[in-house]
């Protein structure tokens, strides 16, 4: 672990706050724990950037270490008030343009740091700050998956804004949220419609005269293993695996799937559902659940049973998350209008892609530069099907 050069070394024991760039293979118990009690202070959950997930993603899916982890931490042995992966970018889309990123890989769902509630402007202030210092870090701090108007989102606008610059939204998109005060039958009565319900029923008990039907549920002290080995297998027979984007297609993302899936069962994040017939698994669920949140992770059903919907009968008994104390709401983490999904979870989640300049002149030039194009492209892209509808068809 050291000390980033963002802050002059003969001003580091004098600096409340020291930014520091870690070895996230290389923790010390004491920072280790430092950033587990974080996980439990933040202002917004976020399994993917607690540490029991990302130790292992940076470790199994970085080979090349691009990323760097950052800790904001009060002195040089207070509570750490902020966790966030980084990396330099030389492209920004498809423009050839050198930045700062929040380092992600596909699996990960949602890029909000994990900021102790109450001290998200200070973390922001302090992350900004280390990058205009840092000789790599240039033009901006590009954010994805940002809860909008969240406590993060709205503190980075706000500090954006102190330092001269700002923040500015460059996408949005929404994704199923599972949120009410309902109970797990009123909700499903309430979100899907009569005539589908009355087909479920009907498709339940026809696969129940296929065989013995039950659902599982994995339980704190259950070896995870056998788990792990019947998701992957799951996964890889449907058309993730034909695609080869199952998570056993590829070694990194079985090993790191198998790495966090044990991680977050010792960390008490892991909720694991299985619907089986005769014992083997027709539907599987992973969910992280990290109070007040939780998150649905991952997904895979038979499709040789596709005729049943053995994925929405699962989906169906996940609802009893709702009587859950801890768990206030559930992240799908799923793509926006998935068919399947959002048809049983009504609420919405949008997310934020953000921008945020940095402090430097030829920073600003750049980022005014980028805008100014990214605002001519939108505005392109929205006069081009009013063009088109306007075209003599003849």
């Amino acid at each position: 672990m050291t000390v980033h050069p963002a802050f002059p070394t003969g001003d580091v024991e004098a600096t409340p706050l020291t930014v520091r760039v870690v070895d996230p293979l290389a923790l010390s118990d004491e920072l280790a724990a430092a950033w587990d009690r974080l996980a439990e202070e933040a202002s917004e959950p976020n399994p993917f950037t607690e540490r029991w997930c990302l130790q292992s993603a940076l470790h199994l899916l970085d080979p090349a270490r691009h990323a760097r982890l950052v800790l904001v931490r009060d002195g040089s042995d207070g509570p750490v008030i902020g966790v966030m992966p980084v990396a330099p970018a030389t492209r920004y889309g498809r423009v050839p343009l050198r930045h700062v990123t929040g380092w992600a890989h596909p699996n990960h769902f949602l890029g909000s740091p994990l900021v102790r509630a109450g001290f998200e402007r200070l973390f922001w202030s302090i992350l900004l700050g280390w990058c205009d210092a840092a000789p790599w870090a240039q033009t901006m701090l590009h954010l994805q998956r940002l809860t909008a108007d969240g406590p993060l989102h709205r503190a980075l606008v706000d500090v954006a804004r102190t330092r001269g610059g700002e923040a500015r939204e460059v996408h949005r998109e929404e994704r199923a949220l599972l949120d009410s005060p309902l109970s797990p039958e009123a909700y499903w009565e309430a979100a899907v419609r009569a005539k589908k319900r009355k087909e479920l029923r009907r498709q339940a008990n026809r696969l129940a005269d296929e065989g013995q039907v039950g659902f599982r549920r994995w339980q704190a002290g259950e070896p995870v293993e056998p788990w792990i080995a019947a998701f992957l297998e799951l996964e890889a027979r449907g058309w993730k695996g034909r695609a080869g984007s199952a998570l056993a297609s590829h070694g990194d993302t079985e090993a790191w799937f198998r790495a966090v899936l044990v991680a977050a069962a010792e960390a008490g994040r892991l909720d694991m559902r299985a619907l089986d017939l005769d014992g083997r698994p027709l539907a599987m669920l992973v969910n992280f659940l990290c109070p007040p949140g939780g998150f649905s992770f991952k997904t895979a059903f038979d499709e040789d049973y596709a005729r049943f919907s053995p994925g929405v009968l699962l989906q169906q008994a996940n609802l009893d998350l709702l009587d859950d104390g801890r768990i206030a709401w559930v992240d799908s983490c799923a793509a926006p209008g998935h068919p399947m999904i959002d048809s049983v979870w009504r609420e919405r989640r949008s997310l934020v892609w953000v921008n945020a300049p940095l402090s430097g002149s030829a920073d600003r030039l750049r980022y005014a530069a980028l805008t100014r194009a990214e605002t001519l492209w939108r505005r392109w892209k929205r006069a081009a099907p009013a063009a088109t509808e306007d075209r003599d068809p003849s």
